[in-house]
């Protein structure tokens, strides 16, 4: 699984990447930040001199999505850190995309203009109106070529959905509808109407101090529009069908590990967490992160998962000093390949992991400045626990828990992945497959 280095984009210390997504046909790719930006990034046609050569992702467009805002009634102040983006299918010409902060969904347009209208016969050339008593002959108005111009405008705003933080968006593959879940509920949106969601998700307990368990993600399934699922800081994981009910308490399956009672200590709970969860591309498999390992689960097998993958399992003997600086908290994503065959997660360290699940190997790359030169090789990286040391091993006293990947993403159809590291965002491809190609 070597990687070559495509392109490292760096922004501003205080621009840290919250959120990366690549669109459906992988030519567009977006990033949210701490401050509220939205930074889409479009990938180069092949040029007629290198016709097979992989072209590179260079800035599209960049705007602002949200602002800080206050809300009086609670006293709180809601920050502008963009949380997800999810792109919409392209209907024509033009991108749409949601974007959301912990309380507002926005729906942006993203389109490109390069012509232009000239010759009106009632506005001069800045577009102000004529003096009717100056026209004196009719014309036919052109259009005519101009530098190329992206304009990006808000579409829809979808506010007052949500009491808590949203922590995931997910669009549905009607094309009509998406829903958005909070810690303790889940609502269901029209993309054409925003005064109004229907609740199809709601946990909350009539004693706040019952309160067990909170949502953590949720995603429709890609090819069913009545099924979805969202997954507990209990580790389980509920897949619902619509069509059973109009409030979706009741699920349909319910996806659980059993606890080994020999590995129970203070921290299991908090571990095992779930952090992401997605669908794979064929709907037939579920990918969730907790934060030592990811697990694949089949939609058929509800009482364990079909494969667990260890991510950093050397930090099990760490957990006490990651509660105390609150590292046990981060939330780590997780993405399949194209075709459902390897799996991509984070770590710490700007170390992420990858797992081939046909061949069951498992590799440890670094995105790192050292490795960022354009068609750069990424070298496997290993973590010793202890005994004998090889020349590039680091020890995993050495690891450095404020470099942490939490955002990774995977281009639909190709071996190009985006990975941020902070506030930096790299983007590899595999060698061998693009020479292949």
């Amino acid at each position: 699984m070597s990687c070559g280095c495509l392109d490292i984009i760096t922004t501003s210390n205080a621009d840290i990447i919250s959120t990366v997504e690549f669109n459906h046909t992988g030519d567009l790719l977006a990033t949210g930040d701490k401050g509220g930006r939205v930074v889409i990034f479009q990938r180069e046609p092949e040029t007629k001199n290198e016709p097979y050569s992989q072209g590179e992702y260079n800035v599209y467009s960049t705007f602002q999505s949200h602002e800080p805002e206050f809300d009086y009634l609670k006293s709180l102040e809601i920050e502008e850190k963009i949380n997800k983006i999810k792109w919409l299918p392209q209907q024509n010409a033009a991108h749409s995309l949601l974007s959301t902060n912990d309380k507002t969904i926005k729906l942006w347009k993203i389109s490109e203009r390069d012509k232009r209208p000239e010759g009106y016969n009632l506005k001069d050339e800045e577009g102000r109106l004529k003096d009717l008593c100056t026209v004196t002959s009719l014309q036919v108005p052109v259009i005519k070529p101009m530098d190329l111009m992206v304009e990006v405008s808000p579409r829809r705003i979808f506010s007052n959905g949500h009491t808590y933080h949203v922590n995931s968006i997910s669009v549905n593959s009607d094309c009509e509808t998406y829903m958005s879940a909070d810690d303790l509920r889940i609502n269901l949106w029209h993309l054409a109407i925003t005064d109004r969601s229907f609740n199809i998700v709601d946990i909350k307990p009539a004693n706040m101090e019952d309160l067990t368990e909170v949502i953590t993600a949720a995603e429709f399934h890609p090819h069913h529009c009545n099924l979805f699922v969202y997954s507990s800081s209990k580790g389980s994981l509920r897949l619902c069908d619509m069509r059973a009910s109009a409030l979706c308490d009741k699920h349909c399956k319910l996806y659980e590990e059993p606890e080994d009672p020999s590995n129970r200590s203070f921290f299991s709970e908090i571990i095992s967490s779930v952090s992401d969860v997605k669908f794979s591309h064929s709907g037939r498999y579920m990918l969730t992160r907790d934060y030592l390992t990811v697990k694949v689960w089949d939609l058929n097998m509800e009482t364990k998962p079909l494969e667990t993958y260890q991510v950093h399992d050397y930090l099990r003997s760490k957990l006490c000093s990651l509660y105390e600086n609150d590292c046990i908290f981060d939330k780590f994503e997780c993405a399949w390949n194209g075709s459902d065959s390897v799996i991509m997660t984070g770590a710490y360290n700007n170390f992420f992991r990858m797992f081939d699940r046909n061949t069951k190997r498992d590799v440890t790359l670094e995105a790192s400045r050292e490795s960022s030169k354009p068609r750069a090789i990424l070298k496997p990286r290993r973590v010793c626990v202890g005994g004998k040391r090889r020349k590039d091993d680091i020890s995993v006293d050495s690891l450095d828990f404020t470099k942490k990947i939490l955002h990774t993403a995977w281009h639909p159809t190709e071996n190009i992945i985006a990975i941020a590291a902070t506030n930096n965002l790299y983007i590899f491809q595999d060698k061998v497959n693009s020479e292949m190609q």
